[in-house]
């Protein structure tokens, strides 16, 4: 029997999702508040090298499971909270977070790319850096209010 909260099952992919989206937007602060200042600092050569290599090893299951798991478990959490007072707030993070994945897919991805390309350091640094720190704070901030809009969600399952 479910009540008006969504039922325990309901509950915990809602807590799951809210976790995921909230490892997602560590993810992009951590970036915004050091590891992009840090890169700043460092020569063209550095950087791309740096950039390179990150971009190389962030593709792994510890990355992947939260980020994709993130859009996933808000979906479902979304259609299993249709019926309960916490419905319009998934539905808000679940549309925050696949503006997160059209962001990701087509700006800060292909960034990634186009950097990972032979050239000059400099010249690749020049086209890379400014968006693509850019772009990144809009996920961050596209992150972090979905993870707020699930933390209200959860909330108003209490109740």
């Amino acid at each position: 029997m479910t009540d008006n909260r969504g039922g325990t099952g309901r509950g915990a992919v809602l807590g799951a999702a809210t976790a995921a989206t909230g490892l997602v937007a560590g993810v992009w602060l951590a970036y915004v508040c050091s590891v992009m200042p840090a890169l700043a600092r460092s020569d063209d050569r550095t950087f791309v090298e740096v950039m390179r290599n990150i971009n190389d090893v962030i593709q792994n299951p510890v990355f992947f499971t939260p980020f994709f798991g993130a859009l996933v478990l808000t979906g479902v959490a979304a259609w299993q909270q249709r019926r309960t007072p916490a419905k319009g707030w998934v539905i808000a993070a679940l549309v925050l977070y696949v503006a997160v994945f059209v962001v990701t897919s087509a700006v800060n991805v292909p960034l990634n790319d186009a950097l990972a390309a032979a050239g000059n350091p400099a010249r690749l640094r020049a086209d890379f850096e400014s968006p693509w720190v850019a772009w990144n704070l809009v996920r961050g901030v596209l992150t972090a209010v979905g993870f707020g809009c699930l933390l209200r969600a959860m909330r108003l399952r209490e109740h």
